[in-house]
């Protein structure tokens, strides 16, 4: 995939890193051992923090895991992937709203340069679209992952990639594999990332509109959407955001 910057980095025993294109496929040794911790990095003026219950609930449920898999779909921040990096993770990293973003600019591009002919030979009905970038986006093995970052994606890509995501990541966590989600309880006002202070803190970092928020999610919705999955737990915030964990 062309626009995507896709990676996975993994470490051994605690000490040392490297670079890795595949996923590991054995067993999930455990490991009850101590438990690196991570120095939070103090906030830079763009940013803000804060406190994360379900970020605090998805730790606790990978408390243990030995050299477990994470599959974070937004940027690639370095305070992030050290985190888990640190607990003994491998981690992938895969920026799916900047994939998206690029890949719409792409198709209308394609459509202006091949005019009629073009707009009547490719399907761009929302399923024809969710198709064609889920051929080059998140193709990993089926089972590769302990644990999944979806943070607030959902709310800004179409609905019917939405659905297609969610059915997809659901074929790729291991059972009793966790996803980690947030929903705006409102459309939001600004456009925000966000990247893993520590154990129970996230930085908020606001930045340009990268995709204009497409649905707000009704509880009932939701639960539509990760209907496959055993558990569900949220967290509400003041600041209009659900943090949602669902464990297949």
């Amino acid at each position: 995939m062309s626009f995507l910057n896709k990676f996975g980095i993994g470490i051994g025993g605690g000490t040392g890193s490297g670079i890795s294109r595949g996923i590991p496929q054995s067993g999930r040794p455990r490991n009850n051992g101590p438990v690196a911790a991570s120095s939070p990095r103090a906030p830079e003026k763009h940013e803000a923090t804060r406190v994360s219950n379900g970020l605090k609930e998805f730790l606790w449920n990978l408390d243990g895991l030995g050299r477990g898999t994470l599959l974070d779909l937004g940027p690639a921040w370095q305070t992030t992937l050290s985190f888990f990096i640190e607990r003994g993770f491998r981690v992938s990293s895969e920026d799916l709203l900047r994939a998206w973003k690029e890949f719409l600019a792409e198709e209308g591009e394609r459509l202006k340069q091949g005019g009629a002919d073009a707009a009547a030979t490719v399907d761009m009905t929302p399923i024809g679209r969710t198709t064609r970038f889920l051929e080059g986006n998140l193709q990993y093995p089926r089972a590769s992952f302990d644990a999944v970052l979806l943070w607030d994606l959902l709310d800004y890509v179409e609905p019917a990639l939405a659905k297609q995501m969610v059915a997809t990541l659901t074929e790729l966590l291991r059972p009793g594999g966790i996803i980690f989600a947030m929903f705006h309880s409102k459309k939001p006002e600004g456009f925000q990332r966000y990247r893993v202070a520590d154990s129970s803190t996230l930085q908020v970092i606001s930045t340009a509109v990268m995709c204009p928020a497409q649905k707000v999610y009704q509880n009932r919705e939701i639960q539509d959407l990760f209907n496959r999955f055993r558990t569900m737990k949220s967290f509400v915030g003041r600041d209009q955001l659900r943090e949602t964990l669902f464990i297949k």
